[in-house]
Order: structure tokens, then sequence, then C-alpha cells
């Protein structure tokens, strides 16, 4: 440990910094008058209750700025809100500040203790509630990420491959052609042989990567639906969509202090772009562009099979709007619904019930899709409570009962 101290008191404010990294995390402590009063770096994680004891020896912290809550400093986070510490999240300092003082682990320490002093930093740290979550989404869109990379070699592979590998596989799409290329027996000259190799070496990844995810898709349902059932049961909302937006909120309702935050956490805001005579707003390119995709996903859905949705895109429409307009709109609306899932408890209407009455009026699926004028599978997405329309069960309910 290392350490730059500069006399104080101990019976004053004070506010810590802290740089984080994999194995150290810097400490700096300055007076509420912003005067520089020491640093000092420690090992993780064993020195976490040590720095803690050196910002405390210092005064009374009244809070303690950290750059990466959610990644190298949330060991040393954990241990100071469960000693009950204030804590703040930091973001880096801007570039041009980094240039006018430079960069080190102490100038970002006393930084970080600054922009908490000064109320810069005043956002909350995310929490432990969705880091299961979180992880599980990441699992799973790096096996999509790999998939997709081991599909597109074989494509390349089979653009410049011999005549005959080319017409006898190329021709064949998606499933059809993975399955062919993992059950093949590579043969032929030295070049076919070395080709097949390849071809279903990488076939048998993608129906791996495939099982993979669908395994890890599962998992993450299940804990998106415990988490939020709310959330999770939203028309369009899957269970990709539903853990990026608790990943964005990150398990803290109070890091969103209005519907309106949230949305311009989302970059679904519309940003002002008036000027002169003009006014008008743009679209918002800041935020968290995982949700903001998040929120696209959503809005494709409703514009598709919802047909609340659908009716407001055609008048939306008629009135002279562009679909980049209207999806703006749509997703500024998905996002007040969003946030009111994720700031309270929303109950989601009971249909365990659905499927066992419909079973015990021998009613099969397709009769009951065509009574409301529906697809066999709405109505079964319906008993299953992959989707939610509680128009539609309620009326399907009534119907069963009455039937």
């Amino acid at each position: 440990m290392t350490a730059v101290v500069v006399e104080g008191t101990v019976d004053q404010n004070v506010f810590g910094g802290v740089d984080s990294h994999a194995g150290t995390v810097h400490v700096a402590v300055i007076s509420d008058n912003g005067g520089h009063l020491a640093d000092a770096e420690f090992t993780t994680t064993a020195g976490y209750a040590a720095a803690l004891a050196f910002l405390n020896a210092h005064g009374h912290v009244i809070a303690i700025g950290v750059e990466g809550t959610a990644s190298y400093g949330a060991g040393l986070t954990r241990t100071a809100r469960s000693a009950g510490l204030h804590v703040v999240e930091v973001n880096r300092p801007d570039r041009a500040e980094r240039r006018r003082i430079g960069k080190s682990d102490p100038i970002d320490a006393y930084a970080a203790a600054r922009a908490a002093l000064s109320g810069r930093a005043s956002g909350a740290p995310k929490d432990d509630t969705v880091a299961g979550i979180r992880a599980l989404h990441n699992a799973a869109r790096s096996a999509v990420k790999a998939r997709t990379a081991a599909l597109n070699q074989i494509g390349h592979i089979l653009i410049s491959a011999p005549e005959a590998i080319r017409a006898k596989y190329g021709p064949l799409k998606a499933k059809d052609r993975t399955d062919a290329l993992a059950r093949l027996r590579p043969a032929g000259d030295a070049v076919h042989t070395a080709v097949l190799t390849a071809l279903k070496s990488l076939a048998r990844r993608v129906r791996e990567l495939t099982a993979e995810h669908e395994a890890l898709t599962k998992a993450l349902d299940a804990e998106v639906t415990v988490h939020n059932p709310g959330l999770r049961a939203v028309h369009g909302v899957g269970p990709d969509t539903a853990a990026q937006l608790l990943v964005t909120a990150g398990g803290n309702p109070e890091r969103m202090r209005t519907e309106a935050s949230f949305a311009a956490l989302c970059g679904a805001a519309p940003v002002p772009a008036s000027s002169g005579r003009t006014n008008r707003h743009r679209l918002s390119r800041g935020g968290d562009r995982a949700a903001n995709a998040a929120l696209y996903r959503i809005a494709l859905v409703r514009m598709s099979s919802e047909s609340r949705t659908r009716e407001y895109v055609a008048r939306q429409t008629t009135a002279g709007r562009t679909k980049k307009e209207i999806i703006r709109l749509l997703k500024r609306a998905i996002a007040r619904e969003v946030f009111r899932c994720l700031t309270t408890t929303v109950t989601v209407p009971g249909i365990a019930d659905l499927r066992p009455l419909r079973q015990a009026k021998n009613i099969t699926l397709t009769a009951a899709a065509r009574h409301f004028g529906v697809w066999p599978a709405t109505v079964s997405t319906l008993e299953r409570g992959i989707r939610r329309d509680d128009t539609l069960t309620h009326a399907y309910r009534d119907w069963l009962q009455a039937a």
C-alpha cells in the first residue's frame, strides 16, 4: 500500500473517490471544501476493509464516488454499502479535462471524489438483484454471435468450394444445410476431404451453439419471469428484451426518477432541435443503445401482431408521418409502459385455468381460434402464458365458462 497524506481532523466531513482496476483500487479523500487530504492504493479483495478504514480515519464519510461500480469497482461497492456508506456511480472524466490535468490513478481517484462532492455524480450503483440475469443474458448473446460467425464461415467456404460440394450443399438453406453437413462423412481427394471436414466441424458447432442458446434462453426466461412477471407479460416483450431492460434499469428503480428520465436513459426521448423560427425535435442518439434496440424490437412485434398498434400506425400514416417517426413515437410510449412495470407491481391475470377448462369442454384450439377470429397459435401462446392479451384472456375465459 502506498499513501500520500495531508493532515486533517477526524471529526470533519469528507468525501471519497475510487479509481478501480482488476487487481487494485486507488482511494482518495477530500474535505467538504474540496481540499486534498490523502490517497492510497489497496489490493483487492483483502484490501476493501482497509480502504474503508482509511477513509473513515480522515473523518465522517458523506459519500464515495466509485468508477466502475458494475465492473472492477463492484467488490468495493458491495463492501462499502454493507458498511452503511453512501456510494455514487462516477463516469470517467471527459476528454477535455483529462487532456488538461493528465491521467493517473491518484488524479482519477481525486476526480471521482470531487464528482461526489459537487453532486455531478449522483447515480445509485447497480446492485446484485439482476446480476444473474445479466450473466445469462451475456452468455446467450455471445452464443448467438458465435453461431452467426460459424454460419457465415460455412457460407464463405461454400462460395469457393469445389463445384461438387457447392452444387450439393449450396442450394440448401438454414437448418437443412446445417443438418446435412453435420451428418456427412468426408471423402474424396485431399481438397474435398479437407473442405468437407471443415464444413462438418462448423455445422456441428452451429448445432451445439443452437442447443446452448436455447437452454440459456429458457433459464433466462425463468429468471426474468420470477424477477418481474409484469414486464415479461407485456405484449412483445420476450426473454431477451426483458433481460436487457432489467439490466439497463440496474435493479434500482430509484435510478429512474420519472418515466421521462427512463425514456432518456433508453435514448427514446425526443431531443429539441429548434432554431429561430424552426420548432422541431429529432431522434435521440444518446442513452443505452441496447435498451433502445430492445424498445425497437418490441415496437416491430406490436406493429405486426397487435391490432391496437396497427390501428395507431394506420392513423399516423394517414396523418403524413413517416415510418421512422411512427417508430419513435411507439418507442416513447413503450418506454412509458415499461417504466410502470419496472417501478410498480403489475398484476398479471392468471391463465392456469384456461387450458384445463377448454379440454374439459372438449373444445379444440382450432375451434376456439375460429370463434375469436385469430390463429390457433395465438390461443396456444395465450394459454401457456407466452403472450399477454388481457382483453382476449377475459373474453376467452367467459366464452369457455358459458360453452
